[in-house]
């Protein structure tokens, strides 16, 4: 499609955003919402940049946390760890975002059974870490669900590829932070592209705050891709989800775009909103 007159659109620089905006996407359904329009909208040479968190619901990667009872190390994480001694001295001292100050400082009882999910999920080295522990999504499942990063992004990000069925690059993308140290890149998050080193969890996080924040995380891509375009392409995606109004980056954002608890979310209130789980993004001419 060459016409993007009647088409929703924004330029971003050099590039052209063109979002795929659907209702909520839920437990083991297809991703045919973003398919189909990909398939119409696409052109050779585009990129499609996907959030996880549709790609893990649809795969139903769901984990109720209401079912984990918190262990003393759990709360320790919680309540010792990460609301006081980050929230309050290591937090400021290393220069971490304000927002991520704010929310420690008022890290809500559910935090416990959380911390105990990331550690008998991903273990210590994850569960340090004071926030977004191992990619785990509170923000975009139902009631007290959270997803987890999506099974084998590679592999999804291929065989969308194939059902568009054009020579299109599709990337898998997390907001958790990508860093660079010495021309090095590295991640927090268990897994990654090819090029950046994956699953240091809170290791990698301290380390990070040292370094160069270089934005979101590519997770899978259908080809293979320099990190240094793929954090590009990545970036410009999430730009774009910054600018909406329907953006649920946090636990603490969920009640102003829902305008509910985050434990009372119903799967009727997520899809009550536009989602824009994909952008396209295309070299302006």
């Amino acid at each position: 499609m060459t016409d993007l007159e009647n088409v929703k659109h924004v330029i971003n620089g050099e590039f052209i955003v063109i979002p795929i905006e659907t209702g909520y996407i839920k437990p083991n359904e297809d991703l045919s919402a973003i398919i189909e329009p990909a398939k119409r909208l696409m052109k050779d040479n585009d990129y499609l940049v996907i959030a996880e968190t549709p790609i893990s619901v649809s795969q139903n990667r769901l984990v109720d946390e209401s079912k984990y009872t918190p262990s003393l190390t759990a709360k320790f994480l919680t309540t010792v760890w990460s609301k006081y001694l980050w929230g309050y001295v290591l937090g400021p001292l290393l220069g971490i975002k304000e927002r991520t100050i704010k929310n420690l400082r008022k890290l809500p009882e559910e935090t416990k059974a959380h911390k105990e999910v990331v550690l008998q999920l991903y273990g210590l080295k994850h569960a340090l870490k004071p926030a977004s522990e191992a990619g785990i999504d509170l923000s975009n499942a139902p009631g007290t669900y959270v997803s987890l990063l999506p099974e084998n992004p590679e592999k999804v990000a291929k065989d969308i590829k194939n059902e568009i069925g054009k020579d299109v690059c599709v990337l898998i993308i997390d907001t958790d932070a990508t860093y660079m140290k010495n021309g090095k890149y590295f991640t927090g998050l268990p897994i990654a592209i090819e090029g950046i080193d994956a699953d240091n969890g809170f290791f990698g996080y301290v380390k990070g705050q040292l370094c160069e924040n270089m934005g979101s995380t590519p997770l899978g891509c259908s080809e293979k891709i320099d990190v240094e375009t793929a954090l590009k392409i990545a970036n410009i995606a999430e730009d774009y989800q910054k600018s909406l109004s329907t953006e649920m980056k946090t636990i603490h954002s969920v009640k102003s775009v829902l305008g509910t608890e985050i434990d009372e979310v119903t799967v009727e209130a997520l899809d009550s909103i536009t989602h824009t789980p994909a952008v396209i993004i295309r070299k302006h001419q």
